[in-house]
């Protein structure tokens, strides 16, 4: 008896007990591991909060009638997928931008380089070192190098390299398929620019020149721009009359008048006359390098026709190197530069200070070496040759203006 009764009341406690833990804990699980349903946590902490309040927020109704409820269970659920897609967008969009960042610097510094060579750098160094070292010639003191003579140089020198690139410019755009047989690397030639582009170049810098120019109020300046305009002009442009890189003698002339006389007289008398204020009054050292120069530019002149004497005789360019052949202009050339190395060392010795007389005669008799070592070895059939040989005459062209301002 006692037995049963107590059997009984232990189903009684349970089946008393059974609803009350079952409406505390709850019946709903969550399918994930470790973590308490919402009704299960609300029950538990029913003694502590309203339970009216508290079951209705975490009510099955209310979790599936919140939407911000569910968006944050949907982003906390969704987090790492959201991560990882976010960061391979971000990996493909930073690799596209320096995809395109290198195709842009590589397509800008191709543009670049073509204006480079559009420019023909070598008349550009040529022009560099003649006017700085004529600019020097007028200077007798270390007073003369005032900021008003600086600006004067450079005012001098930025009209003469934008007129300098028009030169050479415009030659290359009537020239472009003659180039394509002499110098097919050349940007027009070679595609890299195109005309209308060539064309808007050379008019920019030539009207940046004569505005430079005009802004100086320079007459000798001013004259030596319009001077080399003209003979620019009609030395590349195909016209009736003009087009004078047909005929030998006009070509050289154009070339000897600008690069020899009008690059010392004017920007000799721009310094003198317009910047320092002094009188004109020719110099030694001014009429050696006239002279000089004469023959320099006369070598210059028949020397660049060697490597272009293909395509000057398919397209009609009467050149010397084409009346009498390369090797007979080669060897006029370097008859010319060694008896003008010659008269430069006798000027040389001929100096009272000693220390100038050392310069002038040892740098003209090493010149003339080096030239003579060199000649040796040249080959008129072997065009690249041909070509260093030309680009290394340019190089005594530029040594001999650091000679000039010894010759006292």
């Amino acid at each position: 008896m006692e037995a049963t009764a107590m059997g009984a009341a232990a189903q009684l406690l349970t089946d008393r007990r059974g609803p009350r833990c079952r409406a505390r804990l709850g019946t709903a699980r969550l399918s994930f591991p470790g973590r308490f349903s919402a009704e299960a946590f609300a029950a538990q902490f029913q003694r502590k909060v309203n339970p009216t309040t508290f079951s209705h927020r975490f009510s099955p109704t209310s979790q599936a009638t919140s939407p911000r409820r569910n968006t944050r269970r949907q982003c906390r659920d969704d987090h790492p997928a959201i991560q990882v897609g976010c960061g391979e967008v971000t990996r493909e969009q930073h690799g596209s931008e320096v995809n395109r960042f290198q195709e842009i610097s590589k397509e800008v510094s191709k543009k670049l380089r073509a204006f480079y060579e559009f420019c023909r750098p070598h008349t550009i160094y040529g022009t560099i070192i003649g006017i700085t070292s004529v600019s020097l010639l007028p200077m007798t003191s270390i007073d003369d190098f005032t900021v008003t003579v600086l600006l004067g140089y450079i005012e001098a020198l930025a009209a003469a390299l934008c007129m300098n690139i028009y030169v050479v410019g415009l030659n290359q755009v009537f020239d472009i398929q003659i180039d394509k047989v002499n110098k097919p690397g050349l940007p027009l030639a070679a595609g890299e620019f195109s005309v209308t582009t060539a064309v808007y170049v050379v008019l920019t810098f030539l009207i940046m020149s004569f505005s430079i120019g005009i802004h100086s109020g320079s007459a000798p300046l001013m004259c030596a721009l319009i001077l080399s305009f003209l003979l620019g002009s009609a030395y590349s442009i195909e016209a009736p009359l003009l087009r004078w890189k047909r005929h030998a003698l006009l070509a050289a002339s154009c070339i000897l008048f600008v690069r020899a006389i009008l690059v010392q007289l004017a920007f000799f008398a721009h310094m003198q006359h317009h910047i320092l204020k002094r009188p004109l009054a020719p110099t030694k050292s001014l009429i050696f390098a006239t002279l000089f120069m004469c023959c320099f530019s006369v070598v210059i002149a028949l020397l660049k026709d060697i490597p272009d004497i293909d395509g000057d005789r398919d397209f009609g360019i009467q050149s010397l190197s084409v009346k009498l052949g390369p090797q007979r202009v080669y060897q006029l050339c370097i008859s010319i530069l060694l008896t003008a190395y010659g008269a430069a060392t006798l000027v040389g010795a001929s100096s009272t200070n000693l220390f100038q007389k050392i310069i002038t005669v040892s740098g003209h008799g090493l010149l003339a070496f080096t030239l003579w070592q060199r000649a040796r070895h040249f080959e008129v059939e072997n065009q690249a040759r041909v070509t260093s040989f030309y680009m290394f005459i340019w190089k005594l062209f530029y040594a001999e203006y650091f000679l000039i301002p010894f010759v006292q």
